[in-house]
Formats: C-alpha cells, sequence, structure tokens
C-alpha cells in the first residue's frame, strides 16, 4: 500500500515540528525550504531520517503531495500555492494537522494585539494548578512538535491570522477574541474586511458545549458578531460597569468575573501587568482559567505575580523621576499603538530600524496626545521625520542605544516616560529585537 504524501514548506519550528508528526503517523514525508535552514531545525531533520532539500523548491517532488503543510510566513498569493490550488493539492497549517492527533482540551487566543501576553498568562495560571499543560501556536514550542512528543491534557495556543487561514477541521474548546485593528495588510488584499473575516476562522467548529470569549468594547468584534453563527456559549469582557452577563467587568476599580454562578473580585491594584489592554488580557485569562474550574484563589494569585514576556512593555527601571519602559517586540505600527495608547505619562518614544513598509499615519493622533519628543534609532529615518515633524517638535537622531537613551534622557523630565517601541525589524543595528531590548535595557542602568 502507498503511503500518504505530506510535502512540508518552510523548516523552522512550525514546519519541523510537523515533519516529526507526520513521519511519526506514518506519512511519507518531504520537507522543502527556500532559503537556507538553521542548524538546529537541520539536525533535528537528519536525526528523524526526513528528506529534506534547502535553498529551492523542487516542484516536480512538491506537486506530487497528497497534502502540503505550509509554514505561516508563506504568503497564499505566491506562484507555488496557487499552482497547488490549482492542482487541487490541500495546503494546511502545522495547527490544522497536529488538531487531527491530539484529543487534548484548546485554549485558543487570537487578536490584533496582546495575544503572546494573554497567551503565556493563562499558560501561568494552568501551570501553577497543576494541570499538565503545553504551551504553542505562534509561542513556545511547535504544537505539532509537542502532539508527536508529548502528551498533555491541554493546550494554550496562539494563533495568528496565518495560523487560522490553513485551519479546516480544527476545534478550539476555548476560543479567545482579544480585538481587531489593521494588520498584515498587505496578506489580505488590503481589506480590513478579510483580515476580519481570518480572525473569526477562530469559531470554526464549536458547538454549544464550547467558549467563546471575546471583548465587547470592540466595535469590529460586535459588528461582525452580529453578521455570524456563533455556536459556543459566549463570554464578553468589558470595561462597562452595568454589565450584568456571565463574562468580565469592571466596576469601581475592581475586575468582576462572573462563572458558573460563582464570582471572582480583585483590584486593579492586584494585577500584576498594569494598563486598559492589560486589564482586557486578565479579564480573558480568568474567565477561560474559571470555565475550566481552577480555583479563584489560585487565578488570582497568578494574575498578581505573573511576570510578563520579556520586550513587551516590560518595565526596566525609573530613574531621576522618569520611568523607562522595554517595548523593542514592537516590530509593527499596530503594536507600537497598542504601547502608546497605554502610556498614561508623557512620552518620549524611541522609534525606527527596518521599516516594513510601514504607514505612521495611523499614529499621529496618539503621538500629538501623548509624545513631547522622539528619538530616532535606525540607519534610515526619513520617514519618521516626514511622518512627526509638525507635530513634535523634537525629533533627534541617535546612532546607538546609548546615544538614543542620552538623548531621551535630555527630552524627558519628572513623571516623564521613555518608551523604546521601534514599530520597526531590528536588523540595521542589532541581530534581532531581544538584543535590541536587551541593549535599552544595559544602556538604562549604565545612567
Amino acid at each position: 500500500m502507498n503511503r500518504k504524501r505530506i510535502i512540508v514548506l518552510g523548516a523552522a519550528e512550525s514546519g519541523v515540528g510537523s515533519a516529526i508528526l507526520a513521519q511519526k503517523e506514518g506519512y511519507d514525508v518531504f520537507v522543502s525550504d527556500k532559503g537556507k535552514i538553521n542548524e538546529k531545525y537541520k539536525n533535528a531533520l537528519l536525526q528523524y531520517e526526513i528528506s529534506f532539500e534547502e535553498e529551492k523548491h523542487s516542484t516536480d517532488l512538491i506537486f506530487n503531495a497528497d497534502e502540503v503543510i505550509k509554514s505561516p510566513g508563506i504568503p497564499d498569493h505566491i506562484p507555488l500555492i496557487k499552482s497547488l490550488a490549482e492542482k487541487g493539492i490541500p495546503v494546511i497549517s502545522e495547527i490544522e494537522f497536529a488538531g487531527r492527533y491530539t484529543n487534548a482540551f484548546k485554549i485558543c487566543i487570537t487578536g490584533s494585539n496582546g495575544k503572546t501576553t494573554t497567551t503565556m498568562w493563562i499558560y501561568h495560571v494552568l501551570k501553577s494548578a497543576g494541570l499538565n499543560a503545553g504551551l504553542g501556536g505562534n509561542v513556545g514550542q511547535s504544537f505539532a512538535w509537542q502532539v508527536a512528543e508529548e502528551n498533555y491534557d491541554y493546550y494554550v495556543l496562539e494563533l495568528s491570522s496565518f495560523q487560522l487561514d490553513g485551519m479546516f477541521d480544527f476545534k478550539a474548546e476555548i476560543a479567545i477574541l482579544l480585538n481587531i485593528t489593521p494588520d498584515h495588510l498587505d496578506r489580505y488584499d488590503y481589506k480590513f474586511e478579510n483580515y476580519v473575516d481570518s480572525k473569526f476562522r477562530i469559531l470554526q467548529n464549536q458547538d454549544e458545549e464550547d467558549a467563546f470569549i471575546y471583548c465587547a468594547d470592540d466595535d469590529v468584534i460586535i459588528e461582525k458578531l452580529s453578521n455570524v453563527k456563533c455556536n459556543a456559549k459566549q463570554f464578553p469582557f468589558t470595561l462597562n460597569s452595568n454589565f450584568n452577563k456571565e463574562g468580565a467587568h469592571l466596576k469601581e476599580n475592581k475586575i468582576i468575573v462572573n462563572i458558573k454562578s460563582s464570582t471572582l473580585t480583585m483590584t486593579l491594584e492586584e494585577l500584576a501587568l498594569q494598563g486598559k489592554h492589560n486589564v482586557y488580557n486578565g479579564m480573558a485569562a480568568s474567565i477561560s482559567s474559571r470555565l475550566i474550574d481552577i480555583r479563584k484563589d489560585t487565578i488570582k494569585q497568578c494574575l498578581s505575580d505573573f511576570q510578563n514576556v520579556p520586550h513587551r512593555l516590560e518595565f526596566v527601571a525609573t530613574i531621576h523621576g522618569i520611568d523607562y519602559i522595554n517595548d523593542s517586540k514592537a516590530t509593527n505600527v499596530n503594536s507600537t499603538w497598542y504601547a502608546l495608547e497605554s502610556m498614561e505619562s508623557e512620552v518620549v518614544w524611541i522609534v525606527g530600524g527596518v521599516d516594513k513598509g510601514n504607514d505612521y499615519t495611523e499614529l499621529s493622533s496618539l503621538v500629538e496626545e501623548k509624545v513631547k519628543g522622539i528619538v530616532c534609532l535606525g540607519l534610515d529615518n526619513s520617514k519618521v521625520h516626514k511622518a512627526f515633524n509638525n507635530i513634535v517638535p523634537n525629533i533627534i537622531d541617535a546612532a546607538n542605544m546609548d546615544e538614543a537613551i542620552e538623548f531621551a534622557g535630555r527630552l524627558a523630565q519628572h513623571g516623564d516616560s521613555v518608551l523604546l517601541s521601534p514599530a520597526c525589524a531590528s536588523f540595521d543595528l542589532f541581530e534581532n529585537y531581544e538584543e535590541r531590548g536587551d541593549k535599552f535595557k544595559e544602556s538604562v542602568y549604565k545612567l
């Protein structure tokens, strides 16, 4: 009997994990990567004796697939993927494939912003409660790799729109949609409604036994929800104090989570992460945790002792009355919008790097409202100057991080914040966003 042939496109965390699971399940597997394969992943493929190629896509080897698993970074509109569709060869995501081989309970989180923080927060609660849980999707180890080698009862999965696009029969027992703001529109024919549709794929295949947790203050979500069929039980969260359904709301500076006729209450001051967006993230984490019957005191403890993801709105230090905040993980305009929106003091903003076709006009009103000075940290800062010259009186170019911190300190006063939120990739001056964030912290600690 001929074995079913699986082709995996892309040989990083997602692709190699998929290949290992496919081989374990008895498929004939071949991995193809158009770029050079990282040593770590090449060694894994060799260890598992999985055939692969790098720096090319051999169509004669790819087009005889029964099914293709595509890494999320590969767009649907490239010729190779279009040709596969024309030939009727199914193209799916790692998440779709791995979901076939686990009976674990899946809590899945998507949204334009806050996904990683909320995913990590929920995982922290589950682990603290002693549950046998895995962390995957867009964060942590490959979901497929874990399904191949572990035996978890629960998975907490961060899902990007690109992963959701390749999911068809997969089902989330708990689906969380945090917010929807324009992002990645180059992958969606520059149509916001296509991106919204993509996010709503998280509801696929849910039934009345499942749960859908969402932000009731997000107009885009509410409008779309009125036009789609949602079979799952709905649990909204909101800052509206008059809210009286199952879910979570804010009243007199207290988060109130009402699930299964039982109420969990905690003050905003007790929340480990501050800012409106983290109130929402904390509410989503609390609702999902209560739905799987985790004790209220465990949830409260985890909401107050959680350490945020490094380089994501990470408080570094207060020096001479100025707060220094590391948001190096903000590599696009959308993430920076979120960071600026959360700031409650006046801001000196450190921005710049490798621009991915950024449209800075989205930030204009926030910058006008909150930013008193800009320090540019990149080799070409012309677009930043052009976008904000008429809005911000002080825009300075820095050659390196030490200089950026020095200039920012001069522009900031007692009570202000210096925010590194680059809205750009880091590759002109740094290896990656982690190195950029670490350099920021080092420079701050030298003050």
